[in-house]
């Protein structure tokens, strides 16, 4: 599974937050743009009135086209008004623009703005859908207490204030470790859906992957310490994600190689081991969100920093840097009952690794004895500019080596 890329493009009008006439203010947030993998609230640069909106909810523009006119003075929103809302009048200069903002690179670290609802004298921080679930089940958000990043009203608090039970939980230690299997799209027969700015976004990268010279490894893990292991700190919060992304962080400690990344200049060597882990979204497409330095985090705070990465990008919320700045992709599809697969090589980083699921099988000792084992398959997918069969196959080595043997050195 691929990541996706840190650079927009193109955004897609969400929801337009204040409509022509309405006062806004220096910094208020006009709309919300969705962007591949997060929605953003574009602000207002200069204080004055909305003269018009160029493109409606539901429109795509590229970055840098103009969607909407600031103007300051009620003379020049009447002046637009006379001529037409579409076209501004010679006297009637707007005194801003309104353009989608371009998600930054991942080296930059940039947080998304969080949407500020103005509701009389005190200002409400709110994820876009929060306040559009506020509308639709009457609910004030003055005085609701947020459950999100820094106190930000999320959809769940909407709906616990409204008396329903969340859809979807606060993230927490005990959240769901993974995203289930995204729900099936019914379609008409004959119907061709449009992709979403996710999924062209996933098609970009597949694309781009193909440009890339890679080549495969497989191995064989016996698991059954792992899942002992596992059978301890399950109940102390800790998943098997947050086990295997540490397990593969602590071995690329030992092998570098497979957390650089090509560039024109060379092999490039990131300043820390983040594993990016891919995700399915419901309603299709996939993210990566990144367990920063797994190599240095302790075990159960990594399971809960995954609880709530995920938590948040099922609402689409995430920071820019985390879901962009992955140097290792881990794809684990085991979860499903799956056997092996081949992961696609995310562009920008060397190596990706799919982990099947671990089953129960027949195996011979060396001693020529018969056993019952559990084992999993694993697969590399290796960049060849930066990554040589060996380099690989070492890794693969080491990274069985401790699971099989010292699984319980991954909560120290």
């Amino acid at each position: 599974m691929p990541a996706l890329s840190s650079t927009m493009t193109e955004g897609k009008i969400v929801e337009w937050l204040k409509q022509p006439g309405d006062r806004v203010e220096r910094g208020e947030s006009v709309l919300v743009v969705e962007s591949d993998k997060a929605d953003m609230d574009v602000e207002s640069f200069e204080a004055g009135f909305l003269g018009a909106v160029l493109l409606p909810a539901g429109s795509t523009a590229p970055v840098g086209e103009t969607i909407g006119l600031v103007v300051e003075t009620e003379a020049e929103l009447e002046n637009l008004r006379a001529n037409g809302t579409a076209t501004p009048s010679p006297t009637a200069t707007p005194s801003a623009v309104l353009v989608p903002p371009p998600t930054p690179a991942p080296e930059v670290k940039v947080e998304p703005k969080a949407e500020i609802v103005a509701v009389g004298a005190n200002r409400v921080i709110a994820s876009p859908r929060a306040r559009k679930l506020a509308q639709q089940l009457g609910v004030k958000l003055e005085g609701l207490q947020g459950s999100g990043p820094h106190g930000r009203l999320v959809a769940a608090d909407v709906e616990k204030a409204a008396g329903k039970v969340p859809s979807i939980a606060p993230a927490a230690a005990s959240a769901p470790a993974v995203v289930p299997l995204p729900a099936v799209v019914v379609a008409a027969p004959g119907e061709t859906k449009p992709f979403s700015t996710l999924q062209q976004a996933v098609n970009r990268n597949m694309m781009a992957s193909l440009a890339t010279p890679s080549f495969r490894v497989g191995y064989t893990i016996t698991t059954t310490k792992l899942d002992a292991f596992y059978k301890q700190v399950k109940p102390k919060g800790v998943t098997m994600t947050a086990l295997l992304a540490k397990a593969v962080a602590l071995t690329l400690v030992r092998h570098p190689q497979l957390n650089a990344a090509y560039s024109d200049a060379g092999t490039s060597f990131p300043t820390a081991i983040n594993v990016a882990v891919a995700v399915a979204m419901e309603g299709g497409g996939l993210l990566t969100p990144v367990l920063a330095q797994a190599d240095r985090v302790d075990l159960y705070s990594l399971s809960r920093n995954w609880a709530d990465l995920v938590a948040r990008a099922r609402t689409k919320q995430l920071k820019p840097e985390e879901y962009s700045s992955g140097t290792f992709t881990l794809s684990n599809l085991g979860m499903f009952g799956v056997d092996r697969f081949d992961a696609i090589l995310p562009p920008g980083t060397g190596a990706i690794l799919a982990v099947g699921a671990s089953r129960p099988v027949v195996v011979a000792n060396s001693d020529g004895s018969i056993a019952v084992k559990a084992q999993m398959q694993v697969n590399i997918t290796a960049d060849h500019r930066v990554i040589y069969g060996a380099d690989a196959a070492a890794f693969l080595k080491d990274l069985a080596l401790l699971i099989e043997n010292d699984p319980e050195s991954l909560a120290l």
